[in-house]
């Protein structure tokens, strides 16, 4: 298990879990980040932004908010 920070452009992972608080919980479930989701990496900017495809569209998130997010490849 490792964060999406970590997901190299090309890769999948599953997502296992995602932690922070209740709020940044809420708001990544709101965007697709939940348990058992599929991921693929596309890129990560020299600007601190991760951006990775999920369900079929690309998502820009920084990577603050990509550390919470762990992720199984496999």
């Amino acid at each position: 298990m490792m964060p999406l920070t970590f997901l190299k452009n090309g890769e999948k992972a599953l997502i296992v879990r995602v932690s922070g608080s209740p709020e940044i919980k809420k708001h990544l479930e709101d965007l697709g980040f939940v348990a058992g989701a599929e991921v693929m990496g596309v890129s990560s900017t020299g600007s601190g932004n991760v951006i990775i495809s999920l369900k079929n569209t690309r998502l820009a998130i920084t990577s603050e908010m990509a550390a919470r997010v762990m992720v199984a490849q496999g």
